[in-house]
């Protein structure tokens, strides 16, 4: 151990000057090796946050911007500025996919079926779990040209996608089966709400029994009023953009193809990607927490 060393540990105990003196030492001399030292160990401690960027960037596909990334490396020990983050990523040339600007779609909703009434308007957001359910139907491009179908139902409260369904085609059947899986994941209790765009799927006998079956009520949009289902037509951007758009045109091989996809990115979804409205919590994560708070209060 040199003298420098001696000092910098006995610093907290005695005066810099006082241990100086008694060394041999001169301040200047310790507090230059103090500054040279510091600027030594500075790249190994950067080196391991670079490190841990670049490996949770990879990780997640790049889906992940400053934010995202921020909130990870801090739950890893990393107490990281967006700006550094920045900074590090534009030198690296890594740059996070980018989510196109939110239009919703207008459904066709010609079918003459009788719709239900918008019942989220005026309403509070949901305040708990299962309480209120939102759902929309999208379109998979195959290599053959022809699409595959996918339905999805997300609770509004913790961003879960609770069930999901992937069919060749788009009959009735696609919804049920869809909200069959939810109900088996999720069980909720009776007085549920299910939001829905205008489509027919929506309006047919076998989904009007199976909700009026657990007792849960059918909500739809209002007439061209597309941002009434905006937070399932959000849940589509965020799947195209981070999945879809990173595979190449026309992106699925087969039915089987798509279903393995969206299953694995939905599993993503629920368990490993923190999302901004959830305080940068996983779904899963914040699912969790509500249980735990539910029980408590119980308790209480």
């Amino acid at each position: 151990m040199s003298r420098y060393q001696f000092i910098d540990q006995q610093r907290a105990s005695y005066p810099v000057r006082l241990l100086c003196r008694v060394l041999g030492v001169t301040p200047a001399r310790y507090y230059a090796w103090s500054a040279q030292a510091t600027s030594q160990s500075k790249p190994v401690e950067k080196a391991a946050w670079e490190g841990a960027l670049v490996q949770t960037f990879t990780h997640h596909k790049q889906r992940y911007g400053t934010r995202r990334l921020r909130a990870e490396l801090q739950a890893q020990g990393y107490r990281v500025g967006r700006q550094r983050l920045r900074t590090e990523l534009r030198r690296r040339g890594l740059q996070a996919v980018q989510p196109r600007a939110f239009t919703p779609r207008t459904t066709d909703s010609t079918h003459g079926l009788r719709c239900a009434p918008n019942r989220l308007l005026n309403q509070p957001a949901p305040s708990c779990p299962n309480q209120v359910w939102v759902s929309d139907i999208t379109y998979l491009p195959l290599v053959s040209g022809q699409w595959a179908y996918l339905c999805a139902f997300q609770d509004a409260f913790t961003r879960q996608v609770v069930g999901w369904q992937v069919l060749a085609t788009m009959p009735e059947e696609l919804v049920t089966s869809a909200f069959r899986r939810a109900l088996l994941a999720r069980r909720p209790s009776a007085g549920l709400l299910v939001h829905s765009d205008r489509g027919g799927q929506y309006c047919g006998n076998a989904y009007r029994a199976l909700l009026h079956a657990h007792d849960c009520l059918r909500s739809q949009s209002r007439r061209g009023e597309c941002y009434d289902n905006a937070q399932a037509e959000s849940l589509w951007s965020r799947l195209k953009t981070e999945e879809l758009e990173q595979r190449d045109w026309p992106v699925f091989r087969d039915l089987a193809d798509a279903q393995h996809s969206v299953a694995t990115y939905f599993d993503y979804y629920n368990y490993e990607r923190r999302h901004s409205a959830l305080a940068y919590q996983t779904p899963q994560t914040f699912y969790l927490q509500q249980l735990k708070n539910t029980t408590l209060n119980c308790l209480a």
